[in-house]
């Protein structure tokens, strides 16, 4: 690659679906689809239980999908037993120890995966991108909220 390269869209979008294709291949291992990991791991960011609203919020936010979607997502997780109503508290999902266990699978696999994408690229370029992916995700994120 040249190092006149300047990040765009195209740019972002064709590391996004390569990246996300080396995960879909680790999540296929298990069964478990790309919307399931998302709820699996804003489950995990919570403590293990966090509010259906929220993450239903989250889901439609982050992967841009509409509620029915986020809401079958949710349902699928919970016939298969990895996510459960937080006893006493129906608005509340948890993790089963089912469910937990996959998500920890999941988490360690992609961190070995970013482990071998992001091998070798120095840390301050890293840290370039990052804080300009960010920026342009929050315009854009600005922008679609203006539009709504």
């Amino acid at each position: 690659m040249s190092s006149t390269v300047t990040v765009n869209g195209q740019i972002i979008g064709q590391a996004h679906y390569a990246t996300r294709a080396v995960l879909e291949r680790l999540l296929a291992e298990s069964g478990t689809t790309f919307h399931q990991c998302v709820a699996l791991n804003a489950t995990a960011e919570n403590g293990g239980t966090t509010e259906r609203a929220a993450l239903v919020a989250r889901m439609t936010g982050t992967l841009r999908i509409d509620r029915a979607t986020a809401d079958t997502v949710l349902t699928e997780l919970t016939s298969a037993g990895l996510l459960e109503e937080a006893p006493g508290d129906d608005s509340r999902l948890a993790f089963t120890e089912a469910g937990r266990e996959r998500q920890t699978d999941i988490r360690t696999g992609s961190a070995a995966i970013s482990a071998r994408l992001y091998a070798g690229l120095p840390a301050d370029e890293l840290a370039a991108a990052g804080r300009v992916l960010t920026a342009v995700t929050a315009r854009a994120n600005a922008e679609l909220a203006d539009a709504a």
